[in-house]
């Protein structure tokens, strides 16, 4: 299936790497990387190389290195019209369509690509959700995503989004299948609004049996973000533990001496962690859910800690007795000294994480989406049980 942008098709900017380093290459056309009024033409499947090296932006290419003079923005885009299904160029091994806009800062060169909506969204569902699933999970997929993709629009912000789950996966066209091609096309210019806008259409993993209030992690209580059942009791991730050992938690609380134990202070309607307290060998931090889940890398917050306490076989079952006290004086070289033990140091004890559900847990869960489509829900239903009196309407520019 073609997938060539209509003229008046929405543009979206994807942040796709920041680093000093930047391997590129031509996919099956030919490439035009550009700068102003200059320009280098990369062959098809010629790989190059931009770094900055000493503050400098270098061009290594076939062997060769070409000190580039001083700029801010380079493009990197198809010398001719793209034609057929393939990546337009490739960066980091990994393919993508459109246009890469590169800008050059002091330490670091960010790759923006510039590519139409309808062309980004296939790779973002195949990024998000197996393929195999069903297309009533896709289908909600794909709408959430492009619902998403332009709320996040900035027109003054170099890019308006990340490739990471900071905003949505995209993994280029190595993500894209037929199946998600075909949901994205079924639904084309399809989108959650709320009232007149668009919605915060946010999505998470599995919620572990019921979805978070916005207003519960984040400042605003959306009305449409409301605590719903989920339907994940399948997923993989629907319950799961965690062991933390006393190096991670030394890792983790540095400034309390690690932990001994967490106390879960406050929880939001849904059970999730609100605020907590860890107890260290030299204090104690209160911390939000979401600081807890960040320094110790949890699935989720909804989550409780049990003390999981270290191996005592080696402590003696008492201390020995100590001879008894006399009123006569005694020659201390007739008595052998009287041996008392060292104090056994007790190893700092591991914790087990106890928890459900996968994300921060506030919109659709995407195994919830499934489960609902494995019991004949419509995508369109889907839609409207994890986005409380949203409506599903064509997209119109503003």
């Amino acid at each position: 299936m073609a997938l060539q942008a209509q003229a008046a098709e929405p543009q979206v900017r994807v942040l796709l790497l920041e680093a000093d380093r930047m391997p590129l290459a031509a996919g099956q056309q030919p490439l035009v990387l550009r700068a102003g009024s200059q320009r280098w033409l990369l062959a098809p499947s010629e790989s190059v190389v931009l770094q900055l090296a000493a503050g400098d932006l270098v061009l290594e290419r076939g062997g060769a290195v070409e000190r580039l003079p001083q700029m801010s923005e380079l493009w990197l885009e198809p010398a001719a019209r793209p034609s057929g299904d393939g990546a337009d160029f490739q960066l980091q091994q990994r393919g993508y369509r459109g246009r890469l806009q590169l800008l050059v800062g002091a330490s670091a060169v960010r790759a923006i690509n510039h590519v139409p909506l309808e062309v980004y969204l296939p790779s973002v569902v195949g990024s998000e959700m197996p393929a195999s699933w069903p297309q009533a999970a896709l289908r909600a997929q794909a709408v959430a995503a492009r619902t998403y993709a332009l709320r996040q629009r900035k027109p003054t912000a170099p890019f308006d989004v990340s490739a990471t789950v900071s905003s949505q996966v995209y993994k280029g066209v190595d993500a894209e299948t037929p199946s998600t091609r075909q949901a994205v096309a079924s639904t084309r210019g399809q989108v959650l609004i709320y009232g007149s806008s668009l919605a915060n259409a946010v999505f998470h993993s599995s919620a572990g049996g019921s979805t978070e209030n916005s207003g519960d992690l984040w400042s605003q209580q959306l009305p449409y973000l409301v605590s719903v059942p989920d339907f994940d009791q399948h997923s993989p991730v629907h319950a799961w533990e965690q062991r933390l050992e006393p190096d991670q938690l030394q890792k983790a609380f540095g400034e309390i001496g690690g932990a001994q134990r967490i106390e879960v202070l406050a929880t939001t309607g849904s059970g999730r962690v609100r605020q907590a307290r860890v107890i260290g060998p030299a204090g104690t931090l209160v911390l939000t859910g979401a600081q807890l889940r960040s320094r110790l890398g949890l699935k989720s917050t909804l989550v409780r800690f049990e003390v999981l306490a270290p191996e005592l076989a080696a402590l003696p079952p008492s201390l020995p007795p100590l001879p008894p006290l006399s009123s006569q004086p005694s020659d201390p070289e007739a008595q052998p000294p009287v041996q008392v033990p060292l104090p056994v140091q007790v190893p700092p004890p591991s914790l087990l994480a106890i928890g459900r559900g996968y994300g921060h847990g506030v919109g659709m869960s995407q195994w919830g989406a499934h489960g609902l489509a494995q019991r004949g829900q419509s995508y369109d239903q889907i839609l409207r049980h994890y986005y409380r009196g949203t409506e599903l309407r064509p997209y119109t520019s503003p």
